[in-house]
């Protein structure tokens, strides 16, 4: 591509330029575009003085930018609504001057050319590609303009879109109207969200899984039996003269057993399936002075945490991701668990508390130069009647072995209770600890399960557990029809609302405000 005063040269003789201009006149417009431009900051709707419109309000034209803020060597500016191809027309212009080119253009064909701004003048040498409805990512007219990766030239486009009839898309608008024109359900729209923030190949690979249907088929099919037995029960509420019944009680009773079990086991998920999506927590936790921050800076391989040999230096916890083998790990300091000496002492084990409460991975850190395997053994005994251990994966690690040789005996002890002995210190024994960690993971893969990633899904999936629970004893206890129809009515309700097919605005306008401003 030709830089651009060699193109804006190429084009004066093409382009219908405005009337001449006095020198004061000019001087004062070139002030204040640049006063303009530095004080340019990009925020939905404010950027060019523009109200707030309600995200529901889907019949006008908007636009945003698709690529991250910065510079870089292309960036894409999108619009979509029934405007867009007509305000694309007026703006993009050949090397020859014509406009209207776009106008029954192919779609998804890039075109070459330029677009320019109220004054006809050159913003940028652009490949500019149109969508016709329903064929596009919104369902809508939709158009995408690829330009030089300049936030000026991203601002410059976008202003002559808006000064044409386009508004800035406000987060997640066109994620918004693609589900509203029925091109996804809602799950597939946030499964595009999480593909977008995934860091990790795990949290691509469970985006991916979400978006090709994940759990959405089960949720379907269980919403369907579900509302199946709830026309036959509502058929029985009808003739509840003839006292007839059209729904075996048996066959509802299995029915209701197996999605109850179907549904526990995704909710069961969820713990695993954010940990994959948001980083596996794992707890330093132990006696103070034990060397929990000298290790955690070692693992960062920054000092990160302060270091001394005063006992309770770490008065909070501090959280850090690393990645291992393609997952993340939210590694988290904590303060030294003992009897409080003072208040913020107290708060700051409280605090090392929740962190174990939290953790999927506990590393139980002593000191060995003053702690046997028979102390550890007992401190996670006790630690176990503070807080549950239970399906936390703990790995006891025998800190400073380069200042102590510990005997033998108490070497099989150490053995018996999978001990690793390092020196955070001085990095020795690191990369066993590192690898063992990793080995948890591999022990408990089940990345290719479906499961819960979505903090929304899993309260929906609460409610719906909830419902189909006391719909259960209902039955069981020979409740009347309609209050096992109203229970269960309940459930299927919560089920749409996973997949969309039950929303409210206020709830559409809360998960997609969370989207980026371009998706």
């Amino acid at each position: 591509m030709k830089d651009m005063e060699n193109m804006e040269r190429e084009l004066e003789t093409t382009i219908p330029q405005v009337e001449d201009q006095t020198a004061e006149q000019q001087e004062n417009s070139e002030l204040s575009q640049n006063e303009e431009t530095q004080n340019f900051v990009f925020e939905p709707n404010q950027m060019f003085g523009q109200p707030e419109i309600p995200l529901n309000k889907h019949s006008d034209t908007v636009c945003a930018p698709a690529t991250a803020r910065g510079k870089s060597a292309l960036g894409i500016v999108r619009m979509t609504g029934t405007r867009a191809i007509a305000i694309i027309n007026e703006i993009f212009v050949t090397k020859d001057g014509l406009k209207c080119v776009l106008k029954g253009s192919k779609p998804s064909v890039m075109r070459h050319g330029f677009i320019v701004d109220a004054k006809e003048q050159v913003i940028d040498e652009v490949m500019c590609v149109i969508y016709y409805a329903p064929n596009s990512f919104t369902g809508e007219d939709m158009v995408e303009v690829i330009h030089h990766g300049s936030i000026y030239i991203q601002q410059q486009i976008m202003l002559s879109m808006i000064n044409h009839g386009a508004r800035i898309a406000n987060n997640g608008e066109f994620s918004q109207r693609a589900f509203l024109n029925k091109k996804m359900d809602l799950m597939q729209a946030e499964a595009i969200a999480d593909l977008i923030s995934a860091r990790t190949g795990i949290a691509h690979k469970l985006a991916m899984q979400q978006l090709r249907g994940g759990y959405r088929e089960k949720i379907a099919q269980v919403r369907e039996e579900l509302v199946k037995l709830l026309s036959l029960l509502e058929l029985e509420l009808d003739f509840s003269e003839e006292n007839a019944e059209f729904a075996d009680r048996n066959n509802m009773k299995g029915l209701m057993k197996k999605t109850i079990s179907e549904l526990d086991i995704l909710v069961k998920s969820f713990a695993t399936g954010d940990a994959f999506k948001n980083g596996i927590p794992v707890a330093i936790i132990g006696k103070p002075n034990s060397g929990k921050s000298t290790l955690f800076n070692t693992l960062l391989r920054e000092n990160r945490s302060i270091v001394s040999p005063v006992s309770g230096t770490t008065r909070d916890t501090i959280e850090e991701i690393i990645q291992l083998e393609g997952l993340e790990y939210r590694f988290i300091d904590t303060a030294g668990i003992r009897s409080a000496k003072d208040e913020i002492e107290r708060q700051g084990i409280e605090r090392s508390i929740e962190a174990i409460k939290r953790a999927a991975i506990i590393l139980y850190v002593c000191d060995l130069t003053q702690t046997s395997a028979e102390d550890a053994q007992a401190e996670l005994m006790l630690l176990d009647t503070q807080v549950s251990l239970e399906d936390k994966k703990i790995i006891i690690i025998g800190n400073k072995m380069d200042l102590v040789r510990s005997s033998k005996a108490q070497q099989k002890k150490w053995n018996e209770m999978r001990a690793i002995h390092i020196s955070a210190i001085r990095r020795i024994g690191i990369d066993t600890l590192l690898n063992r960690i990793i080995s948890i993971n591999e022990e408990n893969d089940k990345t290719n399960d479906i499961m819960l990633t979505n903090a929304r899904h899993y309260d929906v999936m609460m409610r719906t557990l909830a419902a189909l629970l006391v719909a259960e004893e209902s039955m069981e206890s020979g409740q009347p029809t309609d209050i096992i129809v109203s229970d269960i009515k309940e459930a299927v309700h919560y089920m749409g609302e996973i997949t969309g097919e039950v929303s409210t605005e206020e709830v559409l306008d809360n998960i997609f405000a969370n989207f980026c401003i371009g998706k």
